[in-house]
């Protein structure tokens, strides 16, 4: 038998003996229940649970969403060389003024046997602005990975701390239970001794039972989320997941909101992401401008005449040279349009860095203001609301057994504290939700004073 069904047969008996010494019981009975829960959230890591910084890691080291950007990045990594060099040059083999007759190539003194080689020559500067806006998407594209990761690192996180709180509820919950299972044993010796009402008695089973389905609804809860995190670190979906019960109860202190967004300007992939597609943009439009200048084409040419003609007699062999340059007359409708459209897809890539400036502000000010409300919560909760409830309720516990207090009154008490442990919980997980949020907003850890 355990400790509580040994505690709940002896206040049984105490209630039937109408002893007044019940109060002693009692109160014990839900201090010990108390720290039950502070032994079991204090207890050491056991070697399979998750805690959250291995969550992270596996998560960076197995997402595929990751990796996949980790794979464009490298292929982007790639283009700017190819860009930057000259194109392929061009071997050439002809036979040039066969006569139709006999295909002799010694019958005419115009046939030759010719092999050459011509290279394409882009306007001077364009091979380089070409590599140069190659070069900043591939930036760009580093940039998108560590973004991307520190989106994931914060949803693993939030995953992590919404399982943390549903774990929480569930222990707060099963205590609730075991108190309200003792109310339910109270009420119902009181009643068949007749100094109860059976109203207590059914109001008791009633609460049992919201407690029992509210547990049912939190367990489908753990499973969605428990799901959820798997999905982020690649495991299987169905993979058991046991979290660390160790965590700091504190709540550090962080940098002002204006101190952040200037970290956040030198420290958040997005920035520098964008940033670099706008010189990628540049550049591209420097090239549209040098576009309108033509290209060049530069070849050599050794024609063989060795043959001999009938009639006897060589012939020299021929070297020839050519040199050929693209005529842009369409200018107007292609060159000209060209630049244009760089100038304007310059001018989208300018207002869009505007637009990540202020979308970064807002998701750090949201994110400060939101630590700041689950901070103020967490500390009044724990310093004042929730001794002051567990004060009441021992309380009218102790006035329920010299009837100064009706049933009805003690189980709203307990169920009072009840609602304010998980929201004590809620604003130690919501706080650390939005300590990871300001992390991904700003781009790096280091966001405390």
């Amino acid at each position: 038998m355990s400790d509580i069904e040994i505690r709940t047969e002896v206040l049984t008996r105490a209630v039937s003996s109408g002893l007044m010494g019940l109060l002693f019981l009692v109160m014990p009975l839900q201090a010990q229940l108390t720290q039950v829960a502070v032994d079991q959230q204090q207890r050491p890591d056991k070697p399979n649970e998750l805690s959250l910084s291995s969550a992270v890691a596996l998560a960076l080291k197995d997402n595929p969403g990751l990796a996949q950007f980790q794979a464009r990045y490298q292929a982007l990594q790639q283009i700017p060389e190819q860009q930057g060099t000259l194109p392929d040059p061009v071997l050439s083999l002809n036979a040039l003024n066969l006569p139709t007759d006999t295909l002799h190539v010694g019958q005419e003194a115009m046939t030759q046997l010719q092999i050459g080689i011509s290279q394409a020559l882009p306007y001077p500067g364009k091979l380089k602005l070409r590599e140069q806006a190659s070069d900043f998407d591939a930036q760009a594209a580093g940039h998108s990975v560590a973004e991307w990761g520190n989106q994931l690192v914060a949803n693993v996180k939030r995953s992590w701390w919404q399982l943390y709180y549903l774990d929480r509820s569930l222990l707060t919950i099963n205590r609730n239970q075991a108190l309200l299972r003792n109310f339910v044993q109270v009420a119902r010796t009181k009643y068949e001794v007749a100094e109860g009402l059976q109203q207590d008695l059914l109001l008791a089973q009633l609460e049992l039972s919201k407690l029992i389905d509210q547990r049912i609804q939190l367990q489908a809860l753990r499973r969605s989320q428990a799901i959820k995190l798997n999905r982020l670190m690649n495991r299987p979906v169905g993979a058991a997941v046991q979290l660390a019960t160790r965590v700091a109860e504190t709540m550090p202190l962080i940098a002002d909101r204006a101190e952040l967004i200037r970290r956040a300007q030198k420290a958040r992939p997005l920035l520098m992401q964008v940033a670099d597609q706008l010189d990628a943009a540049k550049s591209r439009l420097q090239l549209a401008n040098r576009d309108r200048y033509p290209d060049f084409k530069l070849g050599l040419s050794y024609g063989d005449r060795s043959g001999r003609s009938p009639g006897g007699g060589s012939r020299p062999d021929l070297v020839s040279v050519m040199f050929s340059v693209n005529l842009p007359l369409n200018r107007d409708s292609r060159q000209h349009k060209a630049v244009k459209q760089h100038a304007h897809q310059l001018s989208e890539t300018r207002f869009g860095q505007q637009d990540k400036r202020a979308q970064v502000e807002g998701e750090i000010a949201q994110a400060v203001s939101e630590y700041q409300r689950a901070q103020q919560q967490f500390v009044l909760f724990q310093t004042g609301i929730l001794p002051q409830a567990r004060q009441t309720v021992a309380s009218m516990l102790a006035g329920y057994q010299v009837d100064q207090v009706d049933f009805l009154n003690l189980v709203r008490a307990q169920l009072t504290q009840f609602n304010y442990e998980l929201s004590y919980w809620r604003a130690l997980v919501e706080a650390n939700q939005a300590l990871a949020q300001i992390v991904a907003a700003v781009g790096e850890e280091n966001i405390y004073e």
